[in-house]
């Protein structure tokens, strides 16, 4: 499983509530979990701080 979906899941929040943290839209959270795009990297920290990990998890 990707490893933004399965912190994301253990949190409990949603594509959407993630989205929403990150000032993006839900289909590029969707897209992030499926593979099919990463994360800028000016998102990469935010995101980390909001999964409660660290960048090198993220990109692991």
């Amino acid at each position: 499983m990707n490893r933004i979906k399965e912190k994301r899941l253990a949190l409990n929040i949603t594509q959407e509530e993630l989205a929403e943290k990150l000032c993006i839209k839900q289909s590029a959270v969707a897209k992030w979990e499926n593979g099919e795009a990463m994360p800028r990297a000016d998102k990469l920290l935010k995101l980390a701080r909001i999964l409660g990990c660290t960048v090198d998890e993220l990109l692991k």
